[in-house]
Parts: C-alpha cells; structure tokens; sequence
C-alpha cells in the first residue's frame, strides 16, 4: 500500500511540473450506495451527500485531479441501515476525448472512516480503498459534471464491500 501511495505521489508531482492547465474548484452532488456480500441479509440503496474540493492539473489530452471529498455511503435493510461517513481521497486520472470538454476518468479512492451507524453491533474498518472510473464534462464559465462509479476493493465492514455510484455538479474557480 505504501508504494502504491508513493507512485502515486511521484506521478502527481512529475505530471505537475509538466502541467499547462491548474483548476481549484469544488464540487456537491450525491451518492447512490449499496454493499455486497452481507451474509443473509437484503439490502436497498441508499441515497447520500458527496462534497469537497478538486485541484485538476492538466496537460494536453491528460490531467491528474486529486479530491477532497465527504461522503455519506452505506446501505439500507428492512431491520435498520448501514450508516458510513467518510473522508475520500480520489486521485483520478483524465483523458479528455473531445476537446477540453469530455473525458473519461479513472484511479484510486482512499476513504477514512469519520462515523459509522451499524446495525448489529457490527464494526466498520476504519479504511476503505476503492478503485474509481466514471465521465465527466468540463462545460463554459468553470461548471463541471461527473458521473463516477466506486467500487470497494477491501472489506469496509465485516464482509461487505462498498459500490458507490455518484453524480455532482463542480464549479471551477481557475
């Protein structure tokens, strides 16, 4: 895990220095979350918040974009809900395919658990990795779009894995 975060590293701060185009922006939307592989028990999506801020570093067809972001995930049941909060930390990596204004996205998400209201005395883990892909648009006067699918890699709580699928709007001040 510790290379994976120092390639990670080093890649930002090689593409930095080549970088053409520097965005800070924030960004709300919400998250539609559900967990896998919760023995026995059926479980609903449940609708969150996601916000945060953005910096975008951009190169050409190509931008590194790390993220800030809190965010309410879980599930829901028939007998109570899973209840998670979050700090995320997505690094994803854009190529736009039209323009500056379509590109695809995908990479990492470290996610610190802040609060958990689980049902059954069960524990959330306090770290959560996923991977990240989605679509976004960057439109006129500094908007943006994003459609993103996470998708947890590690157990976030006993053998349950997180999917979540968000959409927000951003507004980009640079």
């Amino acid at each position: 895990m510790k290379k994976l975060l120092l390639g990670i590293c080093l890649a930002f701060f090689a593409f930095s220095a080549q970088a053409q185009k520097i965005d800070l922006g924030v960004k709300l939307g919400a998250n539609f979350s559900n967990m896998s592989d919760v023995s026995g028990v059926k479980l609903k999506n449940k609708t969150g918040l996601v916000a945060g801020a953005f910096v975008s570093i951009g190169a050409g067809k190509f931008a590194v974009q790390p993220e800030l972001l809190y965010s309410q995930q879980g599930a829901k049941s028939d007998i109570g809900g899973f209840d998670l909060d979050y700090i995320n930390v997505p690094v994803m990596f854009k190529y736009y395919l039209i323009g500056n204004l379509f590109n695809v996205q995908v990479g990492p998400q470290f996610g610190f658990l802040t609060h958990q209201s689980l049902k059954d005395q069960v524990s959330a883990k306090d770290f959560d990795f996923s991977g990240a892909a989605g679509l976004g648009l960057d439109l006129p006067l500094g908007f943006r779009v994003d459609a993103r699918y996470n998708f947890g890699l590690t157990k976030a709580a006993e053998d349950a894995k997180t999917g979540v699928f968000s959409l927000a709007l951003g507004y980009s001040f640079l």
